[in-house]
């Protein structure tokens, strides 16, 4: 039977972790489905993950969708997908990318076996509801080959805003769509806020995969948090691994990059685990902490 590249276990797990397989589940189990566990009760486990050209873009011009992984890490990240309770995109790489978000691309399994690949749960970041009702994401729920995608929203606040965005949400939750709304920060939807949010949800471990926006936010978001029931604010941590693919190509400055204004003193704490080769790609693998 197939296994996961090593990089993704050394990355995501406990050495001492004591499942077989942990991107497989046995229905009659009653063990939970595997995921990593954040050592903060309070979040999920975050792992951010993208694919960059040498010249760290990662998108076309205006955000168009630029395929850069290799076939060979193309599977990978699929084998990663189904080692996460849910995986998070932003309302751009939904409209632009029109993604499935699924494990389509690992090996097949026995006919007669009773292990399923685990299936993560899309999320979308759509303050303002423009997620297409006829997206492959609703369109694969509704055929039993994706699990429900739940979209993340934010009221509006006047009241005309909030008619329309009430429109919209019917139509969205018509086609199947759960959509979760989050009360804005000063500064926008609150990463630390919504990871909260997931976790009394059940989301046990989140994958984000972009876009540019998404992944600055939650390389940027670890910051002083009233999140808890307590005398003194806490930090809370916002992304716990990292990994990356670098495609052996250029996209030039007509691309879309992610870390041109990211500023050293907001960065999280990086240790590298391992580098491997998938194709022509070089992955890397890396944990975090915030000193």
């Amino acid at each position: 039977m197939a296994k996961p590249p090593s990089i993704l276990f050394n990355t995501l797990f406990r050495a001492d972790t004591d499942w077989d397989h942990v991107s497989l589940y046995d229905p009659d189990d009653d063990r939970p489905v595997p995921s990593p566990m954040a050592d903060d009760t309070r979040r999920p486990w975050v792992t951010l993950t993208f694919a960059q050209s040498l010249d760290a873009k990662i998108a076309g011009e205006a955000g168009k969708q630029l395929i850069l992984s290799g076939k060979e890490s193309m599977v990978m990240t699929h084998w990663m997908r189904s080692m996460h309770d849910a995986i998070l995109v932003g309302i751009g790489t939904a409209l632009n990318d029109n993604p499935q978000l699924n494990t389509r691309h690992l090996p097949q399994l026995s006919d007669d076996g009773r292990k399923k690949y685990n299936l993560p749960r899309p999320i979308i970041l759509d303050t303002h509801l423009r997620l297409r009702s006829d997206c492959k994401l609703l369109s694969n729920y509704k055929v039993g080959t994706g699990r429900r995608p739940w979209v993340v929203s934010t009221t509006p606040g006047s009241d005309e805003g909030f008619s329309a965005w009430e429109k919209k949400k019917k139509i969205l939750e018509a086609a199947g769509a759960r959509v979760i709304n989050i009360e804005p920060s000063q500064a926008g939807l609150s990463i630390p806020s919504l990871l909260t949010i997931l976790r009394t949800l059940g989301v046990r471990s989140l994958m984000v995969e972009g876009g540019a926006g998404v992944i600055k936010s939650f390389l940027t978001s670890a910051q002083l948090q009233d999140i808890a029931p307590s005398d003194q604010p806490s930090l809370i941590q916002t992304v716990d691994a990292i990994i990356v693919t670098v495609a052996p190509t250029f996209v030039g400055q007509e691309g879309v990059g992610y870390g041109d204004d990211l500023l050293a003193s907001k960065m999280l704490n990086m240790k590298h685990i391992c580098t491997e080769l998938f194709g022509p790609d070089t992955v890397m693998g890396f944990t975090t902490t915030l000193s």
